[in-house]
Protein backbone atom coordinates (compact mmCIF):
# COMPACT_ATOMS: atom_id res chain seq x y z
CA UNK A 1 0.00 0.00 0.00
CA UNK A 2 1.53 3.35 -1.10
CA UNK A 3 -0.07 6.88 -1.18
CA UNK A 4 1.36 9.04 -4.59
CA UNK A 5 0.92 12.22 -5.35
CA UNK A 6 -0.45 12.26 -9.26
CA UNK A 7 -0.75 15.78 -9.40
CA UNK A 8 -1.58 18.58 -6.93
CA UNK A 9 -4.57 18.35 -6.09
CA UNK A 10 -4.93 14.34 -6.80
CA UNK A 11 -3.31 11.26 -4.93
CA UNK A 12 -3.04 7.63 -6.01
CA UNK A 13 -3.62 4.69 -3.39
CA UNK A 14 -1.84 1.89 -4.91
CA UNK A 15 -3.48 -1.29 -2.88
CA UNK A 16 -2.34 -5.04 -3.49
CA UNK A 17 -4.22 -6.70 -1.40
CA UNK A 18 -4.43 -3.63 1.38
CA UNK A 19 -6.54 -1.28 1.93
CA UNK A 20 -6.49 2.57 2.71
CA UNK A 21 -8.84 5.26 4.89
CA UNK A 22 -10.01 7.96 3.31
CA UNK A 23 -11.97 10.87 3.97
CA UNK A 24 -15.81 9.50 2.83
CA UNK A 25 -16.63 11.19 -0.69
CA UNK A 26 -13.33 11.63 -1.72
CA UNK A 27 -13.16 8.64 -4.63
CA UNK A 28 -12.76 10.31 -7.83
CA UNK A 29 -12.36 7.59 -10.00
CA UNK A 30 -10.61 3.80 -9.06
CA UNK A 31 -8.92 0.32 -11.33
CA UNK A 32 -9.27 -2.75 -10.28
CA UNK A 33 -11.45 -4.72 -7.84
CA UNK A 34 -11.41 -2.33 -5.05
CA UNK A 35 -14.57 -2.26 -2.57
CA UNK A 36 -15.52 0.44 0.01
CA UNK A 37 -17.17 0.61 3.35
CA UNK A 38 -17.95 3.02 6.14
CA UNK A 39 -14.50 3.18 8.44
CA UNK A 40 -16.24 5.60 10.98
CA UNK A 41 -15.66 8.47 12.49
CA UNK A 42 -11.47 9.33 12.90
CA UNK A 43 -11.50 10.16 16.86
CA UNK A 44 -11.09 7.06 17.49
CA UNK A 45 -13.17 3.93 17.43
CA UNK A 46 -17.06 2.84 17.38
CA UNK A 47 -19.65 4.64 19.09
CA UNK A 48 -16.98 6.10 21.76
CA UNK A 49 -15.62 7.97 18.68
CA UNK A 50 -19.21 9.44 17.70
CA UNK A 51 -20.15 10.45 20.83
CA UNK A 52 -16.72 12.52 21.10
CA UNK A 53 -17.01 13.72 17.36
CA UNK A 54 -20.46 14.91 18.06
CA UNK A 55 -19.21 16.54 22.24
CA UNK A 56 -15.86 18.44 20.19
CA UNK A 57 -16.69 19.06 17.34
CA UNK A 58 -13.73 17.45 15.98
CA UNK A 59 -13.84 14.38 13.66
CA UNK A 60 -14.56 12.66 10.69
CA UNK A 61 -15.81 10.25 8.12
CA UNK A 62 -13.80 8.02 7.01
CA UNK A 63 -14.10 5.37 4.42
CA UNK A 64 -12.26 1.85 3.60
CA UNK A 65 -11.04 1.10 0.13
CA UNK A 66 -9.56 -1.90 0.15
CA UNK A 67 -8.50 -4.96 -2.62
CA UNK A 68 -6.15 -4.71 -6.13
CA UNK A 69 -5.67 -1.73 -7.75
CA UNK A 70 -5.75 1.94 -7.62
CA UNK A 71 -8.13 4.67 -6.30
CA UNK A 72 -8.03 8.16 -7.16
CA UNK A 73 -8.50 10.77 -4.28
CA UNK A 74 -9.30 14.13 -3.92
CA UNK A 75 -11.49 16.95 -2.22
CA UNK A 76 -12.82 20.06 -3.59
CA UNK A 77 -9.76 20.84 -5.57
CA UNK A 78 -7.47 21.41 -2.42
CA UNK A 79 -3.77 20.84 -2.85
CA UNK A 80 -2.31 17.73 -1.45
CA UNK A 81 0.38 16.92 0.49
CA UNK A 82 1.78 13.31 1.70
CA UNK A 83 3.66 13.07 4.60
CA UNK A 84 5.78 9.81 6.14
CA UNK A 85 5.50 9.61 9.82
CA UNK A 86 8.00 7.10 11.79
CA UNK A 87 6.77 5.62 14.57
CA UNK A 88 5.51 9.72 15.48
CA UNK A 89 2.14 11.77 16.61
CA UNK A 90 0.99 14.19 14.14
CA UNK A 91 -1.17 17.38 15.62
CA UNK A 92 -3.43 17.99 12.58
CA UNK A 93 -6.95 19.69 12.16
CA UNK A 94 -9.11 16.97 11.27
CA UNK A 95 -10.91 18.60 8.22
CA UNK A 96 -7.43 18.33 6.25
CA UNK A 97 -6.65 14.83 6.88
CA UNK A 98 -7.66 13.11 3.02
CA UNK A 99 -5.59 9.67 3.68
CA UNK A 100 -4.08 7.31 6.15
CA UNK A 101 -2.34 4.33 5.15
CA UNK A 102 -0.08 1.96 6.97
CA UNK A 103 -0.18 1.00 11.01
CA UNK A 104 -1.85 4.72 12.15
CA UNK A 105 -4.51 5.31 14.98
CA UNK A 106 -6.19 8.58 15.50
CA UNK A 107 -7.51 10.13 18.37
CA UNK A 108 -9.41 13.46 19.59
CA UNK A 109 -7.26 15.34 22.38
CA UNK A 110 -7.95 18.24 24.52
CA UNK A 111 -5.89 20.66 23.36
CA UNK A 112 -6.39 23.56 25.99
CA UNK A 113 -9.06 26.77 26.46
CA UNK A 114 -9.44 29.26 24.10
CA UNK A 115 -9.11 31.49 26.60
CA UNK A 116 -9.60 32.49 30.42
CA UNK A 117 -12.88 34.67 29.62
CA UNK A 118 -14.69 32.41 27.28
CA UNK A 119 -13.23 29.26 28.60
CA UNK A 120 -14.20 27.66 25.33
CA UNK A 121 -12.60 23.84 24.93
CA UNK A 122 -10.60 23.38 22.12
CA UNK A 123 -10.00 20.06 20.86
CA UNK A 124 -7.46 18.38 18.29
CA UNK A 125 -7.32 15.17 16.13
CA UNK A 126 -3.75 13.26 16.34
CA UNK A 127 -2.64 10.74 14.24
CA UNK A 128 0.43 8.55 15.87
CA UNK A 129 2.06 5.63 14.36
CA UNK A 130 4.16 4.14 11.29
CA UNK A 131 2.78 5.12 7.65
CA UNK A 132 1.76 8.02 5.65
CA UNK A 133 -1.00 10.69 5.37
CA UNK A 134 -2.12 12.79 2.86
CA UNK A 135 -2.88 16.44 3.64
CA UNK A 136 -5.12 18.88 2.48
CA UNK A 137 -4.34 22.77 1.88
CA UNK A 138 -6.48 25.63 0.49
CA UNK A 139 -4.86 28.05 -2.19
CA UNK A 140 -1.76 26.50 -2.84
CA UNK A 141 0.67 23.64 -0.79
CA UNK A 142 1.51 23.52 2.85
CA UNK A 143 4.14 25.63 3.84
CA UNK A 144 6.29 24.05 6.30
CA UNK A 145 7.86 25.96 9.46
CA UNK A 146 10.32 25.20 11.41
CA UNK A 147 9.72 25.86 15.52
CA UNK A 148 13.34 25.85 17.65
CA UNK A 149 14.09 27.06 21.21
CA UNK A 150 15.24 30.60 19.90
CA UNK A 151 12.62 31.30 17.43
CA UNK A 152 8.77 29.74 18.88
CA UNK A 153 6.38 30.32 16.36
CA UNK A 154 2.88 31.94 16.50
CA UNK A 155 0.63 31.43 13.61
CA UNK A 156 -3.16 31.94 13.03
CA UNK A 157 -5.53 29.19 13.99
CA UNK A 158 -7.70 30.08 10.44
CA UNK A 159 -4.54 28.79 8.53
CA UNK A 160 -2.49 25.94 11.16
CA UNK A 161 -2.49 22.59 9.13
CA UNK A 162 -0.40 20.18 11.61
CA UNK A 163 2.43 19.91 13.52
CA UNK A 164 5.11 17.48 14.34
CA UNK A 165 7.98 17.21 16.94
CA UNK A 166 8.99 17.99 20.86
CA UNK A 167 6.82 20.85 20.99
CA UNK A 168 3.91 22.41 23.43
CA UNK A 169 1.08 24.52 22.26
CA UNK A 170 -0.22 27.43 24.11
CA UNK A 171 -2.85 30.12 22.93
CA UNK A 172 -2.27 33.68 22.67
CA UNK A 173 -5.17 36.11 23.29
CA UNK A 174 -4.49 39.69 23.00
CA UNK A 175 -3.90 39.29 19.48
CA UNK A 176 -3.49 43.13 18.03
CA UNK A 177 -3.51 42.16 14.27
CA UNK A 178 -6.88 40.54 14.28
CA UNK A 179 -8.38 44.16 15.17
CA UNK A 180 -6.06 46.31 12.60
CA UNK A 181 -7.22 43.96 9.74
CA UNK A 182 -10.75 44.24 10.56
CA UNK A 183 -11.39 40.44 11.68
CA UNK A 184 -13.85 39.95 14.02
CA UNK A 185 -14.75 41.23 17.87
CA UNK A 186 -14.55 38.49 19.99
CA UNK A 187 -11.70 37.01 22.04
CA UNK A 188 -9.54 36.54 19.41
CA UNK A 189 -6.58 34.10 19.45
CA UNK A 190 -3.57 32.92 17.97
CA UNK A 191 -1.83 29.30 18.08
CA UNK A 192 2.31 29.51 19.96
CA UNK A 193 4.23 26.54 19.08
CA UNK A 194 7.83 26.58 21.65
CA UNK A 195 10.36 23.57 21.03
CA UNK A 196 11.29 21.96 18.46
CA UNK A 197 9.74 20.61 15.70
CA UNK A 198 7.70 21.87 12.25
CA UNK A 199 4.40 23.79 11.80
CA UNK A 200 2.40 23.16 8.98
CA UNK A 201 -0.14 25.95 7.46
CA UNK A 202 -1.79 26.86 4.43
CA UNK A 203 -1.98 29.78 2.45
CA UNK A 204 -5.77 30.30 2.84
CA UNK A 205 -7.77 30.98 6.19
CA UNK A 206 -10.91 28.31 6.64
Amino acid sequence: MRLVVKTKRVIEAHLSNSSVRALSGSMVAYEGQIEFRSAGFGGGEGVLAGLRQRATGEGLSLMECSGNGVVYLAHEAQDVTVLDLNNETLQVESEQLLALSGNLTTNVTFAGLRGGMSGQGLFTTTVTGTGQVALLSAGGPLIHLEVSPQYPLVVDPDAFVCAKGQLTQSFVTDVSWRSAIGQGSGEAFSLKWDGVGVVSIQPAER
